[in-house]
């Protein structure tokens, strides 16, 4: 994975000492975002087509608010010290939100408002996906002015838009477990900050719905406190007034006792029969009486108890209290059409960056100079821009009609690099070939021979592709001398090219004449190189193009290359695969045939340095036009 990500994104490539770093900038970026602009368009516009589609299908909801507060505290009539104040620590508050949560406070709200038996809450929030095509169709028939007749309902219907099917009738307890869970999902509690306060929301899409549901939940959960606290007061009663009964009755047993110890005028201590150890059997008067009032304050404890029992039976008070009730509101809470939008905007373009990204990434196509140096370790010797969308691109006569066009001027600097490679000669018999077979290398070949010849050299273009000989049906035509009889020598079917400045050997010569093979060829060069005033009235040429056949057509056809001074790989931006790219190179490496570069070839975002100058050549050719 980090040599695929090192292959597409080179950040750093380290070079030799004193040679500079190459990072990522802004042309590289801008190159990124141009060349994927219609993944990341078409991401964003899909984006916002779900967010239009959610916005006009969901039905608005209204949130309404109560707020209660809980007072940890004793009332004051029911304590002796005064008002004393009690602190609640998370957990009891946490205790308190969920009693609001529960069922029980649901359903004493479902049960007072009776809103099993309410449509309009027992809409779910969120409607199906048929219903939002449902009401797709409804937006549709308004904006056009469809009517709804029965053959536009029938169509519908034949798509599965038709009216909803009515549901199967539910039975009582099945209604309860709906209205609970529409309850549930429709109701928030939330504590305020670190407050004793708490938020009680509910969300309908009736706005008055909503505040009296949120009122009823506030309601019920004090009336709920105060009921519990009722009933635990009801429960204590109940057994305090039974146990005083116990206590009474052994009260007064311990009081008779004593009172008939009295009666009897025993007063001794130590008197009364005794066991075999010496203790007295029969407890004293004292013994009497300390139990009877023992007794005794039991049973007035108690009796205390119960009074308060009683007591807050009669005047329950509830810790919590409403502050703020809920009031219908005016504006809905969702959806939130500017929000949705925003953020669909957003996460579409996030997405297309995304998925460009991972094109970009698994994309193994040529797509600059770079990519050509780090995966096969020559240089790029040009980018050709693309032509005019109304043209077609790299006319074999593009520099004659536009020479100060974005193209002609980055083929004039692919010239100057060719003719400054690094060989041990100079450059004289150049060869262009490609991957596969298409018409620019043809091209190239052309144009880059009609520049040679409009700077004053002499310049033949033999077309070698004998399997796809494009140059020769576009330079002759139907005159073209295939199936004719060729001259016994090959300088002697050399033409001047129709309406161009350089001569031409057809591709029907050199499939005649075997020139494929490089030692004919080796001769032939030598040939044609020899000052001679006989055969066709030329002199010695100073420089000889070869369009050589394509990498598709078979490697034994690139063998002639090794008799030139040096081949030129014409790559196709965005087309181009490296891997087969790679095993061209290793081709023309393996039959020893020198490799001036790569020639990049409809290239959509060229590189900052080839840019500015083609910039400056544009700029220069427009001051000598005017």
């Amino acid at each position: 994975m980090n040599r695929l990500f090192a292959n597409q994104w080179p950040l750093a490539t380290n070079q030799q000492a004193g040679a500079g770093q190459e990072f990522i900038g802004l042309s590289d970026i801008t190159g990124f975002l141009r060349h994927y602009v219609g993944t990341i368009t078409a991401c964003l516009a899909a984006a916002l087509l779900v967010a239009w589609f959610y916005n006009s299908t969901t039905d608005p909801v209204f949130t309404a608010s109560a707020r209660i507060l809980i007072e940890p505290k004793l009332p004051q009539h029911l304590q002796e010290g005064g008002e004393v104040n009690l602190s609640l620590d998370t957990a009891q508050i946490e205790s308190q939100i969920a009693v609001l949560q529960s069922e029980k406070i649901a359903s004493m709200v479902i049960g007072q408002l009776n809103l099993i038996e309410d449509a309009s809450f027992n809409r779910p929030e969120t409607p199906i996906l048929q219903d939002r095509f449902r009401t797709i169709k409804d937006i549709m028939i308004q904006a056009l002015g469809l009517q709804r007749n029965a053959r536009l309902n029938a169509l519908w219907g034949h798509i599965g838009l038709g009216a909803p099917e009515s549901t199967a009738r539910l039975n009582d307890y099945q209604k309860s477990r709906l209205s609970m869970l529409i309850f549930l999902n429709g109701l928030d509690v939330r504590r305020v900050g670190v407050s004793y306060a708490i938020d009680i929301s509910f969300t309908s899409a009736d706005p008055e719905g909503a505040a009296k549901i949120a009122n009823a939940t506030a309601d019920a959960f004090v009336h709920e406190q105060i009921d519990t606290k009722a009933d635990s007061a009801r429960e204590g009663g109940a057994w305090l007034e039974k146990r005083l009964q116990q206590l009474r009755t052994q009260m007064n047993k311990a009081m008779a006792r004593a009172q008939a110890f009295r009666s009897r005028h025993d007063y001794s201590v130590g008197g009364g029969p005794s066991d075999g150890d010496g203790v007295n059997s029969e407890p004293t008067l004292e013994e009497l009486e300390v139990t009877a009032d023992t007794y005794q304050k039991m049973y007035e404890s108690f009796l205390q108890a119960y009074t308060n029992s009683v007591s807050q039976q009669s005047y329950p008070v509830a810790d919590a209290r409403v502050i703020t009730a809920a009031t219908p509101p005016l504006l809905p809470s969702a959806p939130k059409p500017k929000l949705v939008l925003a953020f669909a905007g957003v996460a579409g373009f996030i997405l297309g960056i995304g998925l460009s990204f991972a094109r970009h990434s698994f994309d193994w196509t040529i797509r600059s100079p770079r990519h050509i140096r780090d995966n096969l370790g020559i240089e790029c010797v040009g980018e050709l821009a693309p032509t005019s969308k109304r043209r077609e691109f790299g006319s074999v006569d593009e520099v004659t009609r536009h020479p100060w066009s974005r193209y002609s001027q980055s083929l004039r600097k692919a010239r100057t690099e060719i003719s400054l490679a690094e060989t041990n000669h100079p450059v004289k018999f150049l060869g262009l070939t490609a991957v596969s077979n298409n018409n620019q290398k043809s091209s190239v070949v052309s144009n880059l021979a009609t520049l040679y010849s409009m700077s004053g050299l002499k310049t033949l273009v033999i077309d070698a592709d004998v399997r796809r000989s494009t140059m020769t049906t576009r330079l002759l035509g139907g005159s073209d001398v295939r199936g004719k009889e060729c001259q016994d020598s090959v300088r002697l079917n050399i033409i001047r090219a129709p309406g161009r400045r350089f001569d031409f050997l057809s591709s029907s010569v050199v499939d005649a004449k075997n020139l494929l093979m490089p030692k004919n060829m080796q001769a032939f060069l030598s040939e044609v190189c020899v000052d001679d005033a006989t055969g066709y009235e030329l002199a010695a040429y100073d420089i000889i193009i070869v369009d050589l056949p394509t990498f598709e057509s078979g490697a034994d056809d690139l063998t002639v290359g090794s008799v030139l001074d040096g081949v030129v790989v014409v790559a196709e931006w965005g087309k181009t695969h490296v891997d087969t790219l790679r095993e061209l190179v290793r081709t023309l490496q393996a039959a020893r045939t020198p490799i001036l570069g790569a020639l990049l070839t409809k290239a959509r975002a060229m590189t900052s340095k080839h840019r500015r100058v083609a910039a400056k050549r544009s700029a220069f050719g427009s001051r000598q036009s005017v």
